[in-house]
């Protein structure tokens, strides 16, 4: 099977979880042509992507709430070490939560659908205030 790529674009509006397990799917089952490896890869330093629960909207919720808490903004007393302060209070812990997950991942695809477990997604994890359009390369092969 020849390698198959393209790019989706996310608009967010804030820190949060968005799912991207439809336009993923979308793409294997026109691509997929026997066992591969979907790769996703997100293309910025300020948000990641996770294959998290899809099923209780509760816990990108606390998901969200446990980063803004280990890596808080910059205006926090806790963080007055950060020297990375230029593109607002948000960017540096932004990159510090993008370091503790991750930018890409990697799903099995068999008979044109990705094999994720029944309660999996996934997610675009956005850690900025201010909307973005964020891009994530989906790579079939």
């Amino acid at each position: 099977m020849p390698a198959s790529q393209t790019t989706i674009e996310i608009a967010t509006q804030g820190p949060g979880l968005i799912e991207f397990t439809r336009a993923a799917a979308n793409f294997v089952a026109k691509s997929a042509d026997g066992p591969a490896l979907l790769t996703a890869f997100v293309q910025h330093t300020s948000c990641s992507l996770l294959i998290q629960e899809n099923a209780d909207p509760d816990v990108p919720l606390d998901l969200n709430e446990y980063f803004r808490r280990i890596a808080p903004d910059g205006d926090d007393p806790s963080m007055a070490w950060m020297r990375h302060t230029m593109e607002g209070p948000d960017d540096m812990p932004a990159h510090i939560r993008a370091a503790l997950t991750q930018t890409s991942l990697t799903v099995p695809v068999n008979d044109k659908r990705m094999m994720l477990g029944t309660w999996q997604g996934l997610f675009l994890f956005e850690h900025r205030h201010r909307p973005h359009s964020r891009r994530i390369v989906l790579h079939l092969a």
